[in-house]
């Protein structure tokens, strides 16, 4: 197996650029805070953005916890890759977790200088500094679970072709971890109940929403509805496609986790006039 290393300072654009360095290289997992990548998708670890605080973020990326580490090692050893890239802020960063992954030492370093200009090293370390976002190299939609209730947004890499003209290379995405001085981004549980009313409304068996309870969690939320339902359908079918295209659309309009969707039918009206 080859290893190589991406290095640069926290903040330069590393991950930013992870994919081209990689894609250059015919490499197609990569290894970026605690998680490993294959492609667009994470198949092992957990991200080290998501810790409290960022003495635990470095050692979540450093892989120290034995479990941590050992799950990845395990899902390394089932897929076999060919080559990974490591992604780290210094030499000693990216030696140490390829030791703690147990990998074959690195055989080539790649230094954020050698991929991007001065300035736009200094671009993305004030993004950085004023807005204290942090990009992981996979679709937003590979990551939403993990930041349940934090900013995320994607984030559009193009590669220019030619004058005016762009090819899409990909997507990744921009979090802001749980310790940034930022605060977190939130979505008010009205802003969901008018999600949860359009859905039921537009749901046909379904007469009125009569309760509505929501709780936010680190991990997800957790919400429970108690419907009054239109006599004459099958309650649990309805109940359980009612739940399914809530939880869809909630996910998909505001990339927070559902932990819990209860529904319970309370009473049944004879029509919906």
């Amino acid at each position: 197996m080859k290893v190589v290393a991406f290095i640069g300072p926290s903040g330069t654009g590393k991950s930013h650029r992870a994919t081209w360095v990689a894609g250059e290289r015919s490499i197609d997992y990569i290894i970026d805070d605690g998680l490993l990548i294959k492609g667009t998708t994470i198949i092992g670890g957990n991200s080290a953005k998501k810790e409290g605080t960022r003495v635990a973020s470095v050692k979540r990326a450093l892989f120290i916890n034995n479990s941590h580490a050992e799950k990845v090692r395990s899902v390394i050893s089932t897929h076999k890759p060919e080559s990974i890239l490591i992604l780290g802020t210094s030499d000693k960063m990216v030696e140490q977790i390829a030791k703690n992954l147990s990998l074959p030492e690195i055989s080539e370093k790649v230094y954020i200088v050698d991929v991007a200009s001065e300035f736009e090293i200094k671009q993305a370390l004030t993004t950085r500094k004023s807005q204290g976002k942090h990009v992981i190299p996979v679709p937003t939609f590979e990551i939403k679970k993990e930041f349940s209730g934090y900013f995320l947004d994607p984030l559009q890499i193009f590669k220019r072709r030619g004058k005016a003209s762009y090819q899409l290379v990909g997507e990744k995405s921009v979090v802001r971890p749980t310790f940034s001085y930022l605060g977190q981004y939130t979505i008010s549980d009205y802003t969901i109940y008018q999600i949860v009313e359009y859905v039921t409304s537009n749901t046909v068996g379904v007469s009125k929403i009569s309760r509505f309870r929501l709780e936010n969690f680190p991990d997800g939320i957790y919400i429970e509805i108690d419907l009054v339902l239109v006599y004459g359908y099958v309650i649990k079918t309805l109940l359980q496609g009612t739940q399914q295209k809530i939880k869809n659309t909630i996910e998909n309009l505001t990339s927070l986790n559902i932990r819990s969707l209860n529904l319970t039918a309370k009473s049944l009206v004879v029509n919906n006039k």
